[in-house]
């Protein structure tokens, strides 16, 4: 098949399988509760809503595996020829009633939104969700519906906390209802976050068109984000808006959901550094915002984000470097070796990718883009939403070649936490966990983090050998001079 015929096979695939992927997702949590979607009790007339049909957890697991193969499938066809996508005003009002479905169906992949329906619970009966663990309030019935963190205070923000509790406000005593007003959160965050990256590419429809590719109409990132219900959504949607606006606020804002998107706020700050007055003000009022928001939240709300920072998940490749200390030296956990090894990778990955940054009008994105791309893959403890930060800031930069990783890694991930939940597993699917999380996903994100420091060393050969642009006397006013139009 010549290039003419790839094009026009991925023209009329990348639609195909990724509007297959997001019906399959949609359809996973209409089916009800299963090995893939949690029960949540409440008043059947109360929403989410699904059928209710119970099906079997090979079922739903086999569904959810489908729609991330074919979400993979359609999101690299569509991104090899985005010229040939529907426009991008389909795609975007696509993306957002997808989301706005999503939200009225029980979240599925994991049980996270009932941890968070617990903490709320927690702090509006006037409990420090910091210090005290589901465990402690097993009657109470929302609390006592937390399947897998019963021994584990809240790992997250103080904002993440407040709009848990406002959620528990509004939902009282039902789960149900707890979860859908947080559900309705996390789908607006994500349609906003879509807004904000499609005006951010404002003049340009191309990249308009990209952005919608890579966050609204993302099948993996529906899958992920949406349906899966995780605060990344929200903290994304602040840390966007406040680089895409250059604002402190909005990134403190982010940071109080979830610490781990401050590393947004490199980009915003070597953005400004030849402008100290606004980066003064800016990082003042981001920094005042995180303090005023920890401060608020009491003296413990540090205490398990320290100790998360020394975790190592099963899927990512520092678990296997664990194993092989362990084997070399004897039990142990090792965390300050891998600790220290995360950082050299970090570095390295970080000045490799900024060396070999293309040129771009706003340079904040681009230094955002290339931490956060080195801050995942160098990570000792990452799960396959982390990877939205990815895909929101590599909307906003056109960087050829790097959207692969991004991909190939989300996918991997994915599949390995399929489904990201312990309850209700068929017994024969243990090998999902046993083998494709504990040893298939660790050893291709090795390779594909290898490939990733091999593509970024070239890169940054060929920046130091590209000649300079020569100087050009502009024909207008100066970028200095014009009034701003994030």
């Amino acid at each position: 098949m010549d290039s003419r015929g790839l094009v026009r096979t991925a023209a009329w695939l990348a639609p195909a399988a990724g509007g297959l992927s997001i019906l399959l997702t949609i359809t996973i949590g209409a089916l009800g509760p299963s090995a893939m979607v949690p029960a949540l009790p409440g008043r059947p007339w109360q929403p989410p809503y699904s059928l209710g049909l119970a099906p079997g957890g090979h079922l739903v697991v086999a569904l959810a595996a489908a729609a991330l193969v074919l979400g993979a499938i359609g999101l690299t066809a569509a991104l090899a020829c985005p010229a040939r996508m529907p426009p991008t005003r389909t795609l975007v009002v696509a993306g957002c009633a997808a989301a706005a479905v999503l939200a009225f169906l029980p979240p599925s992949g994991s049980a996270d939104h009932l941890n968070y329906a617990a903490y709320g619970r927690m702090a509006v009966l006037g409990h420090d969700p910091y210090v005290t663990v589901p465990a402690d309030l097993p009657a109470d019935p929302v609390v006592g519906r937390v399947e897998e963190w019963t021994r584990t205070p809240s790992v997250y923000g103080p904002v993440a906390t407040a709009l848990q509790a406002l959620a528990s406000l509004a939902g009282g005593e039902s789960v149900r209802l707890t979860v859908f007003v947080m559900a309705l959160v996390n789908a607006a965050a994500f349609i906003a976050t879509g807004l904000l990256l499609h005006r951010a590419a404002a003049g340009d429809p191309v990249r308009q068109r990209r952005a919608a590719l890579l966050w609204t109409a993302n099948p993996l990132l529906v899958y992920e984000l949406v349906a899966g219900m995780h605060l990344d959504t929200v903290a994304i949607a602040f840390v966007v808006a406040g680089l895409a606006a250059r604002r402190g606020v909005p990134l403190g804002l982010g940071v109080a959901v979830k610490a781990t998107v401050g590393v947004v706020a490199l980009g915003t700050a070597w953005e400004l550094r030849r402008n100290p007055r606004r980066l003064v003000l800016v990082a003042g009022l981001a920094t005042l915002t995180v303090l005023v928001a920890y401060l608020l939240a009491g003296p413990h709300a540090l205490d398990q984000l320290l100790n998360a920072s020394k975790s190592v998940s099963l899927a990512t490749p520092w678990k296997l470097a664990q194993r092989a200390l362990q084997a070399l030296f004897g039990p142990g956990a090792y965390r300050a070796w891998i600790q220290a090894g995360s950082v050299l990778l970090l570095a390295a990955l970080a000045v490799l990718l900024l060396r070999g940054r293309p040129a771009a009008d706003r340079e904040g994105p681009v230094v955002a883009l290339a931490v956060a791309v080195a801050w995942l893959f160098a990570t000792p403890y990452a799960l396959p939403w982390y990877d939205g930060l990815g895909f929101a800031l590599l909307a906003m930069v056109a960087w050829p070649g790097l959207e692969v990783f991004l991909v190939a890694r989300l996918t991997v991930l994915s599949l390995a936490y399929l489904p990201a939940r312990q309850a209700d597993q068929p017994r024969d699917l243990g090998w999902l966990v046993d083998v494709v999380r504990a040893w298939v996903a660790p050893s291709l994100l090795l390779a594909l983090t290898i490939a990733l420091l091999w593509w970024a060393a070239r890169s940054a050969a060929r920046g130091r050998t590209r000649p300079a642009p020569a100087a050009r006397r502009p024909s207008g006013p100066s970028p200095e001079s014009r009034s701003p139009s994030r």
